[in-house]
């Protein structure tokens, strides 16, 4: 019995034969026709404000009393117990159950800008650009453990499995980008060498469809592993195999329609835009040496202020959000340290970006977020740290319809708890998806019977005191 042809074929040889048939035209497209990427909402609710977000993630949880939130009373207790009215019945991390003595801000505090606004004298840099900053001092975040506090800033939730809000936005509103991911992640490791580790579901799309997930580019080496082809193959014939797969992808899925041949499909796609489009986004070469002495940094030398000059490239090229990590604030011990450390690595870059974007009209129309995941204690640990803290955090926003110099919101005279309005990581989220043109409340994923959201259900506000 003859075996059917079909059956003779093997997969190689088959998509050798189809790629000069099923592909031509694919390859065509694929070549020459890159195309941003739509969203899910045809027409915004709001007027739009911001184009794109760049997020600062400054991850291991920032002292908001050795950054942006003065406490002078704090320093006259320092040494003495805590008065037990704020702490009694209060959820702590390690120190729970331990002696709970005051401890006072490591360094001292400046005033900068047009209003005066009072920030830790380690951020010069930060405090020249003061006037296009909201300072948002009364923040607080329902988690007090590194990944589920990083979890709900990215998903609203502290549940694993649900779509971080740069997928969220990708979904909604698309990307401009036509060769470049339309949600992209840079990570920095400082020189303090606390490498906690960032989960990659912390960029994940979740219940979304995939091809919105965040996409990691690495600092240093290939930014993307496999970039460039193996020898002996051309990007021609690169080219004709994905066009080939990707015909085969088609016409399953005009049977299926099932959006993850989608999502495949356009992930073939992308990757394939890329090898061509990666290189020149980290070539840095036509920056000229005043750009690169304004973020302070080397071409591919790996830091924060790299990665910063790479958020802007990205955002002239269309990326619609981008997510910067920023490792190494987890200070149990010696905090007055490693704040100073920290601040040599952030605050020229932080400037920069603000300063680069403004000069090249871009501000108007960029979001920027620098957010930790939670706070710290004004109790000592260990005598030079502090510990994990959910009730008093400090976060601020530039650009895109964001008042800046000035200050919003308040934590009592020690620091432990936000008491002027408060404001909530939902409210965050709001905000950000307000300035995007997008109603926060509507905006909705059915999963498991019910409409999700990134703002949550619990009644999140925007934060319109901020607003221009």
């Amino acid at each position: 019995m003859n075996t059917p042809f079909a059956l003779q074929q093997s997969r190689r040889a088959f998509l050798g034969k189809t790629s000069q048939g099923l592909g031509v035209v694919a390859l065509a497209s694929i070549m020459h026709q890159a195309q941003a990427a739509p969203g899910v909402l045809n027409s915004l609710p709001l007027p739009q404000k911001a184009k794109r977000v760049i997020w600062l993630t400054m991850a291991g949880g920032p002292s908001h009393l050795e950054t942006f939130d003065p406490k002078p009373k704090l320093a006259e207790m320092d040494g003495k117990p805590m008065p037990e009215s704020f702490t009694k019945g209060q959820q702590l991390a390690q120190l729970q159950g331990k002696p709970l003595n005051c401890f006072g801000p490591q360094h001292k505090f400046a005033k900068f800008g047009k209003n005066q606004i009072e920030i830790c004298e380690l951020f010069p840099q930060i405090g020249s650009v003061i006037d296009d900053i909201c300072l948002i001092r009364s923040m607080t975040t329902d988690a007090i453990n590194h990944d589920p506090a990083h979890m709900f800033m990215n998903t609203g939730s502290q549940i694993a499995g649900r779509p971080s809000m740069g997928s969220w936005i990708t979904y909604g509103l698309g990307t401009e980008a036509e060769d470049l991911p339309g949600f992209v992640v840079l990570t920095s490791l400082g020189k303090g060498g606390q490498n906690q580790p960032i989960a990659a579901r912390q960029w994940s799309s979740g219940f979304l469809p995939s091809k919105y997930q965040g996409v990691q580019l690495r600092a240093q080496g290939d930014p993307v592993l496999y970039l460039t082809n193996p020898g002996g193959v051309s990007r021609e014939g690169q080219g004709a195999d994905v066009a080939a797969i990707n015909a085969i992808n088609q016409q399953r899925n005009a049977l299926v329609d099932d959006p993850e041949i989608a999502t495949r499909i356009a992930q073939y796609e992308m990757a394939f835009q890329m090898q061509a489009s990666v290189p020149a986004l980290m070539d840095v070469s036509s920056e000229g040496a005043k750009t690169l002495e304004l973020y302070g940094c080397q071409p591919g030398d790996g830091s924060f202020a790299s990665n910063c000059l790479l958020a802007r490239r990205l955002a002239e090229r269309g990326t619609r959000f981008i997510q910067l990590y920023h490792k190494d604030w987890d200070h149990h011990g010696g905090v007055k340290e490693g704040v100073a450390l920290k601040a040599q690595e952030i605050d020229r870059a932080c400037m920069a970006l603000i300063t680069d974007l403004k000069q090249r009209g871009m501000l108007d129309s960029t979001l920027i977020v620098w957010a930790g995941e939670f706070g710290r204690t004004p109790m000592s640990q260990g005598g030079s740290g502090r510990d994990h803290h959910n009730k008093a955090m400090s976060v601020w926003l530039a650009g895109a319809g964001i008042q800046g110099g000035i200050v919003y919101g308040a934590t009592d005279d020690l620091g432990y708890a936000a008491v002027e309005k408060i404001t909530t990581v939902h409210d965050l989220h709001a905000t950000m998806l307000n300035q995007l043109g997008i109603n926060h409340n509507a905006f909705t994923f059915k999963f498991q019977g019910l409409d999700a959201r990134l703002s949550g259900v619990e009644g999140a506000k925007v934060i319109k005191d901020i607003l221009a």
